[in-house]
């Protein structure tokens, strides 16, 4: 990823390499538990067939940790190729992609929650994924908060705790009274001018605590060689708060929304800070190249940065516009130093997902019903 020095430290190569030795004596000692076990109870009979495909899936395991190993070894723990081990991704937005209902004191039911950012996550299967996000409920009791983070763990979800005012004062107020109108050219809420100072005052510093308040989440959960990926304008205040506490994180932060130009987006009082803010982050992504555009340009005339053919340089520091770019080779492979990237990056689905629901026999039935309801006439399908 550009602007990352992370990804060429040796330090970070023998780290895991120290993982991946002490996971190879872990198997060891456990294969060597089985063998015991297997010899106890099955002396003088055939190994079953679930043992062999045990045997062989372990074999098949550590047949990679051992080329990993070898290669670390004789290339001195550089430029390694062989990645047995899948990266962790921490997905931070502002709600989980589950509700949860209150059953009890100590009791919750989750449903998973129907969204545009929830599906396309879907088709993410190159990283193990984390959900950081709030819960959408109010949760004030230590017991009701340990029973929600376990039953949330078993959906590979975290949660940030956030208090009513806070909800109030930075979702209500902040996001969806200032920022959203905003940025879809609606402009800034029209009210007495003290007093729209005053919320504006008091709305941004609840919507600064309320991202540093996911940045302690993350942090504390934070594994050395996570990629981070913070979405949406809720969470524009978060790859700052994010570098501050590790500079070396991998930090990616995602708009879901246009972005207007930059003589719109002068006119919020806090549009300095935001956009250091977001500029912190390792790489920037937009919809469409012209937001991508809206946010250089920003840049360039409201924080006098210097603009380039490339993008925008701050101190060495240089944020890329380029098109059609996998944002995984950004996370995953690039080592440019003191550089970060700002790209456009349309949001999809996973379509294999679809393809393959199509040949699901209830779908199949439900296409029969269809076909034979409107047999003889033209069907037109518009999607808005």
């Amino acid at each position: 990823m550009p602007g990352n020095q992370y990804n060429g430290n040796s330090t970070l190569n023998s780290d895991r390499v120290g993982r991946l030795l002490k996971i190879r004596e872990r198997r060891r000692s456990i294969r060597s538990a089985y063998s015991n076990d297997v010899t106890d109870n099955h002396r003088g009979t055939e190994p079953c067939e679930n043992d062999l495909r045990t045997r062989e899936g372990d074999s098949l395991n550590n047949s990679i940790i051992e080329q990993y190993l070898e290669g670390a070894i004789a290339e001195g723990y550089e430029k390694l190729d062989v990645r047995p081990l899948r990266q962790r991704l921490l997905v931070v937005a502002n709600r989980l992609p589950v509700s949860a209902v209150r059953r009890g004191e100590d009791s919750w039911s989750l449903e998973i929650s129907a969204g545009g950012l929830v599906t396309a996550l879907l088709g993410v299967k190159e990283f193990e994924a984390r959900w950081i996000g709030w819960a959408g409920v109010n949760v004030p009791d230590e017991v009701g908060q340990k029973a929600l983070t376990k039953a949330l763990a078993e959906k590979r979800c975290i949660p940030v705790f956030l208090d009513e005012e806070i909800v109030h004062q930075y979702y209500n107020g902040y996001c969806n009274n200032i920022l959203w109108p905003l940025f879809h050219y609606l402009g800034l809420p029209q009210e007495d001018r003290l007093a729209t100072t005053r919320s504006f005052q008091s709305q941004f510093a609840a919507y600064k605590k309320a991202n540093q308040m996911f940045a302690d989440v993350v942090n504390q959960h934070y594994e050395e060689g996570d990629v981070v990926w913070c979405h949406d304008y809720h969470l524009m205040y978060l790859p700052k708060c994010l570098k501050e506490y590790n500079n070396n994180m991998k930090v990616g932060w995602f708009l879901h929304t246009p972005f207007p130009s930059s003589e719109i987006h002068r006119t919020l009082p806090s549009r300095s800070d935001l956009l250091r803010s977001v500029l912190a982050a390792d790489l920037v992504g937009f919809h469409t190249y012209d937001y991508a555009r809206h946010f250089v340009s920003a840049c360039t005339r409201i924080l006098g940065l210097e603009g380039t053919p490339e993008g925008v340089e701050d101190q060495g520091r240089l944020t890329r516009v380029a098109a059609h770019e996998q944002i995984r080779f950004y996370f995953c492979y690039t080592n440019r130093a003191l550089s970060s990237s700002c790209n456009q990056f349309p949001i999809g689905i996973d379509s294999d997902r679809f393809i393959r629901a199509l040949e699901l026999p209830q779908v199949q039935e439900h296409i029969k019903e269809l076909k034979e309801r409107f047999a003889g006439r033209k069907v037109d399908l518009i999607l808005t």
